[in-house]
């Protein structure tokens, strides 16, 4: 599965990536179809990577939140409140999001998307 926005310029040379190297994979619009709560959660355990490191700290619904509540106020939040924020808005998701073979990749870096190979 690759969790992608066709707008973001990241996704596209992941996208790029993937086709050059001739890796199959099954674009799901992250905005549109967001992972469920419960999926979610999954993907974050299997990436190894925080709850924190999942947002999109540089989008629009991440700054608003941050304006809404405060950076203080955020960073208290619970991980399971986390979670529910990133699964009821999609842009508010680090993307792309690669699923390959049980591992999970955040955001796109050449070196690791290798390694998956």
């Amino acid at each position: 599965m690759f969790f992608e926005y066709a707008a973001c310029s990241t996704c596209r040379k992941a996208r790029r990536w993937l086709d050059d190297h001739g890796v199959a994979h099954r674009s799901i619009p992250i905005v549109e179809s967001p992972p469920a709560l419960a999926e979610l959660a999954r993907l974050v355990e299997l990436s190894g990577v925080a709850v924190e490191r999942w947002f999109n700290t540089s989008g629009q619904s991440y700054r608003a939140l941050i304006a809404r509540m405060g950076k203080r106020e955020f960073a208290a939040l619970p991980a399971p409140q986390k979670l529910g924020l990133l699964a009821a808005d999609g842009k508010m998701i680090k993307r792309p999001v690669l699923v390959a073979g049980g591992r999970v990749l955040v955001g796109f870096d050449e070196s690791r998307y290798a390694s998956l190979l």
